[in-house]
């Protein structure tokens, strides 16, 4: 039995996770040293093969694919992703489901007793939400008796949480401007961040069609075995199906007539290649059949990655984010044909570009329902309606397109539905927080009545 020094011993998740929030003075801390003094502590060890995965965009697709094509494999999976739909179970999944919150409590239990020293002779260390939690979900992963474990990086790479395990396969999807205040300026200084989940000798593969120089560089300064698209890998495909094939000096193993994968979105194939590769790296160690990789992609799920809900108005429930996410749901709006009229569903964090994210998706969007989110970094609707207001994207000759400002995301999707025409599309993007706001009883059923019951 664990002996916990907590006065008041928390026996629920939600009491955990409040306890959590309540730790540390800033909520994101860059650096590993106070995480790894707690993992030393927890003797916590990963004994299986690991898969990390860093990225501006596609990281969870990414992670999706690989556990799916795995799971298809015969594999027993563990995935850890963040940040969360709805329920904060969903950013640990073994064998392809979320774990239960009781499962996750031994886990929270080990970190808080490391955390505060054994017998007065350590010191207790601070740890912010989002090391207490990584570590408590990398103690539910460890002993789940799994195959093979997938990590997307929370925030960066080298500094992340994340980092304290050393893969033995690094993913480097691609890296855009976001979140310039803590990982830099420019895409340089971003993919340095990235690329500190690399580890000598072992593969890392860049899926980033055109990744940064530092990236590169970084690779052949550790001695990273590097797999690139475009030069060690490639896909080519047209309207009905794919290929793939590796470079012959990485085995020339090719994969033809591949169906498109689940996740819908031009970028994907992008994600999909990078997944191969990985595969491909780890191949010796976790073979996979070609049966396993057309099912994986034929089956793979993520909600939320222009997911869209059958029904009438059309409903599209996107998690772009940033401007070269937001950019590459634009694309993925004008591949969808006509619509009489789109509605968006708009919440977003404050610090975030938004007037490059407007200038992309602006001419796609006739009306727009703006919404408060429930965290202190969102943008208020007010301010988001004023963006909207001053931006010539959205208020064309100064006539506002603006119809109205909600206090929640369901609330905007329900006001929304009251003016769409069947025929109409409404879109719910800008942070994971308005599609989860959505989502947080499940699929809804897009009819008037249902929504303003």
């Amino acid at each position: 039995m664990l002996n916990i020094a907590l006065p008041d011993h928390p026996s629920t998740l939600a009491e955990w996770l409040a306890h959590c929030e309540r730790l540390h003075p800033v909520t994101i801390d860059m650096g590993l040293e106070r995480v790894q003094q707690v993992a030393q502590r927890m003797g916590l060890v990963m004994d299986m093969p690991v898969i990390t995965v860093a990225g501006t965009n596609g990281k969870g697709s990414t992670c999706a694919m690989l556990e799916a094509i795995y799971g298809q494999a015969g594999y027993r999976t563990g995935v850890y992703t963040s940040p969360h739909l709805v329920h904060f179970e969903e950013r640990c999944r073994i064998a392809g489901e979320a774990v239960a919150a009781g499962d996750l409590l031994p886990g929270f239990a080990e970190v808080e007793q490391a955390r505060q020293g054994q017998g007065g002779d350590q010191e207790a260390i601070s740890l912010s939400y989002f090391e207490f939690t990584t570590l408590a979900i990398l103690r539910t992963l460890s002993r789940a008796g799994l195959d093979v474990v997938i990590l997307e990086v929370g925030l960066g790479g080298r500094l992340d949480a994340v980092n304290i395990v050393d893969a033995d396969c690094a993913v480097i999807t691609s890296i855009a401007l976001d979140h310039m205040a803590l990982l830099g300026n420019d895409r340089e200084a971003i993919g340095f961040e990235k690329a500190g989940i690399m580890r000598t000798g072992r593969p890392v593969v860049v899926s980033d069609p055109v990744p940064p120089q530092s990236v590169l560089d970084r690779a052949l300064e550790v001695g990273a075995d590097l797999w690139r698209l475009g030069k060690d890998f490639h896909f080519a495909g047209d309207q009905q199906q794919w290929g793939w094939a590796m470079h012959p000096s990485h085995g020339g193993r090719r994969y033809s007539g591949l169906a498109y994968p689940a996740l819908r979105g031009a970028n994907q194939l992008v994600n999909a290649s990078g997944v191969l590769a990985a595969l491909e790296a780890l191949r010796p160690r976790l073979p996979v059949t070609a049966q396993a990789v057309r099912n994986g992609l034929a089956m793979v799920e993520l909600p939320g990655r222009f997911q869209i809900v059958p029904g009438t108005p059309t409903l599209v429930l996107d998690v772009a984010h940033n401007p070269h996410s937001v950019a590459a749901l634009a694309e993925n709006l004008d591949a969808m044909g006509y619509y009489p009229t789109t509605h968006a569903v708009f919440g977003a964090m404050a610090d975030k570009d938004l007037g490059a994210m407007l200038e992309r998706i602006a001419p796609l969007i006739d009306r727009w329902h703006v919404t408060d989110l429930p965290l202190p970094r969102a943008s208020s609707a007010e301010a988001l309606a004023q963006l909207l207001d001053a931006h010539p994207r959205t208020a064309p000759g100064g006539k506002s397109r603006v119809a109205g400002c909600h206090s929640s995301p369901m609330d905007a999707l329900r006001a929304a539905v009251s003016v769409a025409d069947p025929a109409d599309r409404i879109v719910v993007f800008g942070s994971f927080f308005t599609v989860g706001g959505i989502l947080q009883d499940g699929i809804p059923r897009l009819s008037a009545k249902h929504l303003t019951a």
